[in-house]
């Protein structure tokens, strides 16, 4: 089967968020055993990833030399965590096929995700990021143009727009790199976000993309059988942190959609997930699964985590 793999953020750091780079490393390589294991079972594999606290390194480093250099924009900061994740799940997952007696080729695109420009997430940015400042500090940031809001005890914290993807741009080259057998990274961070000018250019823009709403569109433009989103829970739950709490396992799109109308998904956790896996069943897809990283291989088989089919009848 084709199957797209959206990878969490936060899988490829160590214990508690470390996002060292030893760290980053060692949890790529782990991920890295169970992707292997899909390569090796025959399935075509395309692989996007989060990149949130990747990217926070970088808004670190833009705070800390805000002073001395002009920081350096959402995304740019995309693109370039999208080359060293790719290129690091690229050197982990090799390793991982040669110790199985296994050889496939790798590729990572730089990938733009077309966003509309109206799209009302730019007139009230409200996804947070980074962390937390004094008002002194932030207000440096505030004189290159960025939009920090007061957070009360905890300090300033930094918003931006999270719009709507639209499109994933390049499909057509990952769609023939999957087609000569090469395991594609794609789409890292919901993708680049770019805007279409007037008169056709690309324009990138400050905003960040939820990676698993664009992982819907790219599996729905890459005709993938499966649509994979690997959490760090094994179960989509309703009526979380209740006695009533019970794990959703195989489900009709219809009656998931049931639990989320019903406000089951916290919008800023298992929400978009939800939303993404039923985006692609709706749209034709044969199968969307949710679960943790050790059992994606069950869950491609539809045997273990919330498998998500398209309702019948």
């Amino acid at each position: 089967m084709r199957v797209l793999i959206a990878l969490g953020g936060n899988a490829m750091t160590g214990p508690g968020g470390d996002a060292s780079t030893e760290s980053q490393q060692n949890a790529i390589a782990l991920a890295c055993e169970r992707l292997a294991d899909l390569v090796v079972a025959g399935h075509d594999i395309v692989l996007t990833h989060g990149n949130g606290p990747q990217v926070g390194n970088l808004l670190v480093k833009n705070e800390m030399a805000a002073s001395e250099v002009p920081p350096v924009p959402l995304d740019w900061c995309v693109a370039q965590t999208q080359a060293t994740i790719g290129f690091t799940i690229q050197n982990a997952l090799g390793a991982a096929l040669r110790s199985r007696g296994v050889h496939r080729e790798t590729a990572t695109l730089v990938t733009r995700t077309v966003v509309d420009n109206d799209d009302p997430g730019f007139r009230r940015p409200s996804k947070p990021i980074g962390r937390y400042l004094p008002r002194e500090r932030a207000q440096q940031l505030v004189e290159h143009g960025q939009h920090w809001e007061d957070r009360g005890e905890r300090g300033w914290r930094r918003v931006v727009a999270s719009p709507t993807p639209l499109e994933v741009l390049d499909t057509a080259t990952m769609s023939a790199l999957v087609g000569s057998g090469h395991v594609v990274i794609a789409a890292g961070g919901g993708g680049i976000p770019v805007v279409r000018e007037a008169d056709g250019s690309l324009r990138g823009v400050e905003a960040v993309i939820d990676k698993d709403l664009t992982a819907t569109l790219l599996a729905r433009s890459l005709a993938a059988d499966v649509l994979l989103i690997a959490t760090d829970v094994s179960h989509v739950m309703v009526d979380f942190g209740t006695a009533q709490a019970r794990a959703l396992d195989r489900i009709s799109a219809a009656e998931l959609r049931e639990h989320a109308q019903a406000g089951q998904f916290g919008s800023g956790s298992m929400g978009p997930k939800v939303e993404a896996v039923l985006g692609f069943v709706d749209g034709g897809g044969r199968r969307a699964v949710i679960t943790s990283l050790d059992r994606i291989a069950d869950g491609v088989n539809g045997t273990y985590g919330t498998v998500v089919e398209p309702t019948t009848g």
